[in-house]
């Protein structure tokens, strides 16, 4: 992570101007039992780790990310948690500028990598979705554009055998966009037996149906039912995107659940291009 933001003229003034720059171990804050066992073996041997209960240790256990080994955040004098970035969630791209783009975001108010716990809209009804012979799961297109950078999508995706993807895919094209943006898709999986996987892909790749999704730009794996995942990606230049919907190896083969994502673009600006 250092090479990446401290590599960045721009990146270290922006960070030296807004930001006490800090770090905490997570073997410190016992993020996991092997830590948790390690570090009461080090109390017993008389080590004094930090401490817990204080409100800064409190806002950074609050923004851990399951499964994550090492998150970036940022978090406010009142310690408010305003952003996080998980390092595995990075894929491709200019990461300065994605980085740039991260601290500025969170500095906005738009919290950016904390909102998965975001309701589902009340007006989606699940069970009338599944039993419905009319969703379409071809040919799924949308276009964002300044004037409407903002869509949503409802469809169904099905399960496939273990360690394979049969991606329900949608077309995402956020050409309008020349200088970039920052693209976030909400993805509502809904009531049904089967969890959700979700990948982002660059238009022309050719979409993996086995094996694990390594040419993904991002994801949001696992989302079991009534629950809510978010894929945030910056890009630099307008392009179109395709996101696969596919039930988690974990499902029952051949089950299906409804799902739907809400898709927008924060546009980049020229002030953050132009570095």
């Amino acid at each position: 992570m250092r090479a990446v933001v401290l590599s960045d003229d721009q990146n270290i003034e922006f960070l030296n101007e807004n930001f006490i720059n800090t770090w905490v171990s997570n073997v410190e804050l016992e993020r996991t039992p092997n830590k948790q066992a390690f570090m009461a073996l080090r109390r017993q041997q008389g080590f004094k780790p930090f401490d817990k209960t204080s409100a800064l240790a409190q806002a950074i256990m609050k923004g851990w990310k399951k499964h994550s080994p090492s998150d970036f955040l940022v978090i406010s004098p009142d310690l408010e948690l305003m952003g996080r970035q998980p390092v595995n969630d990075l894929h491709g791209g200019d990461m300065s500028a994605r980085y740039l783009r991260f601290f500025r975001v969170s500095l906005d108010g738009k919290y950016p990598g904390l909102r998965e716990n975001t309701p589902a809209p009340q007006s989606t009804n699940w069970e009338v979705l599944l039993e419905s012979d009319d969703v379409a799961v071809d040919d799924l297109k949308t276009a964002l554009t300044h004037e409407k950078p903002e869509q949503e999508i409802l469809s169904i995706f099905r399960t496939p055998e273990y360690g394979y993807q049969d991606y329900t895919v949608i077309e995402i094209d956020v050409t309008a966009f020349e200088n970039g943006g920052w693209l976030t898709i909400d993805t509502w999986v809904g009531d049904g037996e089967a969890s959700g996987s979700f990948d982002l892909y660059d238009a022309d790749s050719k979409l993996p149906t086995e094996g694990v999704p390594h040419g993904a730009l991002a994801h949001a794996w696992d989302i079991p039912p009534g629950d809510v995942g978010i894929i945030e990606h910056y890009f630099d230049q307008g392009q179109v995107f395709k996101l696969g919907a596919t039930g988690n190896w974990y499902s029952e083969k051949g089950s299906i659940n409804g799902f739907l994502v809400k898709i927008s673009v924060d546009p980049e600006t020229e002030e953050v291009n132009d570095h």
